[in-house]
């Protein structure tokens, strides 16, 4: 019986793991960073890129829940995406950071030293990573 407990906890951290593990919600609300979260919405703005150090586009998005979050996307490791505009739908998979605007999505793109979760935006179904 142990191991049948064992192998449930496991397979519910993996899935919890593989489906963002905390809601981006939930984790504004706790006030929680570094989290592994994945969603969809909308971009409500396009910001200019940050040319300063590492390069990032950066987009505001609405969640379906109403909330905004930045999402600062490395694009010195990963692909711009070049067609974005107002009104597009992205799906991402990243790391969380909590502030008080809403938080900012970040790590959407591959680790080249592998000692970070890799991960990506899909916008048009091509993916960004």
């Amino acid at each position: 019986m142990k191991h049948l407990l064992i192998v449930l906890i496991l397979s519910t951290f993996s899935l919890a793991g593989f489906a963002g593990g905390q809601s981006i919600s939930s984790a504004y609300e706790t006030r929680t960073s570094n989290v592994q979260v994945s969603n969809t919405g909308i971009v409500v703005k396009v910001l200019p890129d940050d040319d300063k150090g590492s390069r990032h586009q950066k987009f505001i998005l609405k969640l379906p829940s109403g909330q905004t979050v930045l999402i600062a996307h490395n694009i010195d490791l990963a692909p711009k995406i070049n067609s974005i505009k107002t009104g597009d739908s992205i799906e991402f998979y990243g790391e969380y950071e909590w502030n008080a605007k809403g938080g900012v999505v970040h790590w959407t793109h591959h680790d080249p030293a592998a000692r970070h979760e890799g991960g990506w935006l899909k916008h048009n179904g091509v993916v960004y990573k």
